[in-house]
């Protein structure tokens, strides 16, 4: 098992929580706003101290120093201000380690996919927000790209489709499968339940805190737990062979 949380909590912010993560499973977390998403992300990424255990690949995380976690795990943190003026193409070596033909060959490819080409010249404080998120995503998806780093084990994305359109977003959701596929675990947040339902292998779904149901996509993300939490009542609908949930009226 890739990833352990026993009874893992942060006072007044996280209950106990247990739950695991197996090798190249795609996990959401999902909930409404205030639900403790970032927060839980912030334990597993190893930002934020909890009480109870937190084991990544059976060592606690607590005995990862930061260069050999930052070697393991990538964190894609909700926001992030631009560092510098320094150019994307910087930035992004930044993230590469060592760096060689074989690195630059799949950046090259991470670029293609993400629409990057023509950015890499461009000084970090003149990208738009779907930019410089997307910069962003390649940075961290190169970092433990399995090809590159040879370590990479984990990826965490808070909110890691914020700003993009569409197109985007399916190239991010290609990204994270081929990733998935070569045995790298990631844990997404997500407020789009229809896309975590069509996505996720797994789901946990929270509120206050708390983490009150997690399983597989169709058990967690139901009508009946989705509308006393949201305050609004869903339906489940069946469209060309694929669930949906829609809101009624």
């Amino acid at each position: 098992m890739l990833l352990r949380l026993q009874q893992a909590a942060v006072p007044g912010r996280l209950l106990p929580l247990t739950g695991e993560l197996s090798a190249g499973q795609l996990l959401h977390i999902a909930g409404p706003n205030g639900a403790g998403k970032s927060t839980l992300l912030s334990v597993i990424a190893g930002l934020q101290s909890a009480s109870g255990r937190v084991l990544l690949d059976e060592q606690p995380l607590s005995n990862w120093n930061g260069a050999a976690l930052s070697r393991v795990r990538g964190w894609l943190p909700q926001q992030q201000a631009p560092l510098s003026q320094m150019p994307v193409w910087h930035y992004l070596r930044l993230h590469l380690k060592p760096a060689g033909s074989q690195a630059d060959a799949r950046l090259s490819m991470l670029l293609q996919r993400l629409q990057l080409q023509d950015k890499l010249t461009r000084s970090l404080t003149r990208l738009s927000g779907g930019e410089w998120q997307r910069v962003r995503l390649a940075a961290v998806c190169a970092q433990i790209d399995p090809h590159i780093n040879p370590h990479g084990r984990l990826l965490i994305l808070d909110e890691p489709l914020t700003a993009l359109d569409i197109g985007q977003q399916k190239a991010v959701d290609d990204l994270i499968a081929a990733l998935c596929a070569s045995g790298i675990s990631v844990v997404a947040s997500s407020h789009d339940l229809n896309h975590s339902l069509q996505q996720a292998d797994r789901v946990w779904l929270m509120d206050s805190g708390q983490v009150i149901a997690q399983g597989e996509p169709s058990e967690v993300l139901t009508p009946q737990r989705l509308t006393p939490l949201y305050q609004i009542a869903f339906r489940q609908i069946e469209l060309e062979g694929r669930t949906l949930l829609t809101v009624l009226p």
